[in-house]
């Protein structure tokens, strides 16, 4: 089962939507004062797979090349709008693998 962490931007309801999966969210884990690349290390450490994020700076902010988890990026972060996006979300997680990035349109 992969280990999926829910950024700090990510609005923990999305979980509801994404059975089979272990989701853990940053503050969960107690990560809520972590910001990018500490949170990015932070993870690899505790061996997550996925990080869902809706913090669309993050590929510009960070060297995302060589990570060991794969990064999920949303188009919002809207509560309304994130059942529309769960079916590829669903797809891309299962297919995501360490250092992949995707990015899913907006529905």
């Amino acid at each position: 089962m992969k280990r999926v962490l829910l950024d700090h931007c990510v609005p923990k309801p999305l979980r509801r939507h994404l059975p089979g999966f272990h989701i853990r969210t940053c503050f969960e884990e107690g990560w809520d004062a972590l910001r990018n690349g500490e949170l990015l290390r932070a993870e690899e450490a505790a061996t997550f797979d996925v990080f869902i994020t809706a913090d669309q700076s993050l590929g510009h902010q960070q060297n995302l090349h060589a990570r060991q988890i794969a990064i999920i990026e949303l188009p919002t972060n809207r509560l309304a709008l994130l059942p529309g996006l769960v079916p590829a979300i669903q797809q891309v997680l299962a297919t995501a693998t360490p250092g992949s990035y995707a990015r899913i349109p907006l529905a």
